[in-house]
């Protein structure tokens, strides 16, 4: 069942259960969806689908921030249960463990030694990455440590 289908048959659920936060987040994240697909002229596949929701997290989590700094803390609540509704979508977020490890495994494979090399790392690292749920500005902020 591709991610779509899911979505679709969990606003179903969402209806006759009278969960309008959930429903409205999966509302906004199948059209999403939709124009990502009408925009490729086809259908996405699992990864694409899957940056699409992360996407749309990254949305929620930059919306927080400024609604806790306008002092709306009811919309950042909202958001944040659309966070939590959306998450359940993308696969287990890989461990810190495992994240430090696969990027001293790419650092010390590139011999990179200092912040000129962020570049090359981060174009190695990324693609190893795919398909896990990890935040980009995590994983920069982990590689120039390492290199710093």
């Amino acid at each position: 069942m591709t991610l779509m289908e899911r979505i679709s048959q969990d606003i179903a659920n969402a209806m006759r259960a009278k969960e309008p936060v959930r429903l409205g987040a999966l509302r906004m994240a199948k059209a999403a969806l939709m124009n990502q697909e009408v925009q490729k002229g086809r259908p996405l596949d699992e990864a694409e689908s899957q940056q699409v929701m992360t996407s749309l997290i990254k949305q929620r989590r930059d919306s927080i921030e400024q609604f806790r700094k306008g002092g709306r803390d009811d919309l950042a609540d909202k958001e944040a249960a659309e966070i939590t509704t959306l998450e359940s979508y993308l696969p287990p977020p890989i461990d810190a463990a495992g994240l430090e490890r696969l990027v001293d495994e790419v650092v010390s494979e590139f011999g990179a030694s200092g912040p000129k090399d962020l570049g090359r790392v981060m174009k190695a690292l990324m693609p190893r990455l795919a398909g896990q749920a990890v935040e980009g500005k995590t994983v920069t902020e982990l590689v120039k440590r390492r290199l710093g």
